[in-house]
């Protein structure tokens, strides 16, 4: 379907659904219709082609697409106006690094490399976002039953967890019992370039709760609408499927009536994103194994990305793999760990392993049916010099540990 019936092939004419929209200069949207058309393509373009049109206007790109070029001026030109409207609005925008595998002739990785997000990915990022909140809305005030995309701000717990680890760092959330999206936003704009930002948007991230399907509509947290559903993507993701049933009910004056009741339908939909998200996991997780096979006895230097009861997991740098290290592999002491605080600390030396410390690690076990990667630590002073960035076989030196409660060097 994706790449033949339903594709927006160029120079062919299509069946679809139009959120036709009218933007204020300021990026307010001042009326919509939604009505079913006929599109005709004129261009098939890449993300990475419509980047280096807006980048060099003279440029190779912008001359072979020169007739739609001046359209995707005005579109880029619409695009920072509703970023602008965002910001106003407060959404939350975390940064998040996401990774492809890069295979050899002999289906082999070659390597891993972080997918970079260009103006061309956010403006079509911000037009869905639109379109998806005039849908909601508009099958809100026609009292049309439907799936609404709700993000609930974070449970009173959590939200008191990371308040206490916020006051470690002198900093404050605001919005007291029931902060806002803006609050989590104006802070992330206040630690942004500090050396411990990606530590502290982690903890922040990790209060809120996962987005899911409901058809009682309590808003969208994260984004700042106060309604909020999915509508782009009809053809691969079936929540949009029904609300594209729903929306040809109002326009025909109907109701649609599925088989499930809603809620029902929400569960499932929230379950099976949840299991396709894992199923996507667990096939880069085999991969990245696989690949590691080749890097047994390496040294790497990663960040501690997860801290859990019976160790941490590292994220090593340049080649976005993570791996354990066990409780039992932190040193000749015991561990507590403590969850609020994202730490797992010394109780004789006080040595502690937080949430975003750097750690150095080797690759010790990597086992290809349970998809686990098995690191150990390595203390900088007692490693030998690497060749070539990361040749396996480096021995651990067993050094002796210091025992005066300060700071450990394997964390710096």
């Amino acid at each position: 379907l994706s790449n033949g019936l339903c594709s927006l092939n160029p120079n062919v004419e299509r069946l679809c659904m139009v959120c036709d929209m009218r933007i204020s200069a300021e990026g307010e949207i001042q009326e919509y219709r939604f009505y079913p058309s006929v599109m005709h393509s004129h261009a098939r373009l890449t993300y990475n082609q419509v980047a280096a049109m807006l980048d060099d206007p003279k440029g190779k790109e912008a001359k072979e697409f020169a007739e739609v070029l001046p359209h995707i001026r005005n579109l880029h030109a619409l695009f920072q106006t509703l970023l602008q409207a965002r910001e106003k609005r407060g959404a939350i925008d975390f940064e998040s690094v996401e990774t492809q595998m890069i295979f050899n002739e002999q289906g082999k990785i070659e390597r891993i490399v972080p997918v970079v997000r260009n103006d061309a990915h956010r403006l079509i990022e911000e037009c869905m976002l639109a379109a998806n909140a005039c849908t909601a809305e508009f099958l809100q005030a026609n009292k049309h039953p439907s799936l609404y995309r709700v993000h609930e701000g974070p449970t009173p717990e959590k939200l008191e967890n990371v308040r206490e680890f916020l006051k470690e760092f002198g900093l404050q959330l605001g919005g007291g019992d029931e902060p806002q999206a803006g609050d989590y936003s104006k802070l992330l704009g206040q630690v942004k370039g500090r050396p411990d930002a990606p530590l502290l948007q982690t903890v922040m991230l990790r209060s809120l709760r996962q987005a899911r399907y409901c058809p009682d509509n309590t808003g969208h947290f994260g984004l700042g609408y106060e309604a909020y559903t999915h509508f782009t993507s009809p053809i691969r993701r079936y929540p949009d499927l029904l609300v594209h049933r729903a929306i040809k009910a109002v326009l025909a004056g109907k109701q649609y009536k599925p088989k499930e009741k809603w809620q029902v339908l929400g569960d499932h939909c929230s379950m099976t994103e949840r299991r396709a998200d894992d199923a996507t996991r667990d096939v880069e997780a085999w991969l990245k194994c696989f690949y590691m096979r080749e890097h047994l006895g390496s040294v790497f230097d990663g960040t501690i990305s997860s801290v859990t009861g019976f160790g941490i997991f590292v994220s090593l740098d340049d080649i976005y793999t993570e791996g354990l290290v066990h409780v039992s592999e932190l040193g000749q002491d015991y561990f507590h760990f403590d969850a609020a605080k994202h730490q797992m600390l010394g109780e004789r030396t006080g040595t502690r392993y937080r949430l975003g410390d750097r750690v150095r690690v080797k690759v010790v076990r990597v086992d290809m049916e349970s998809t686990k990667i098995d690191f150990t630590l390595v203390e900088a002073r007692d490693e030998e010099a690497a060749e070539g960035g990361n040749e396996g076989g480096k021995k651990k030196a067993e050094g002796k540990k210091k025992q005066d409660g300060k700071k450990n060097s394997r964390v710096w």
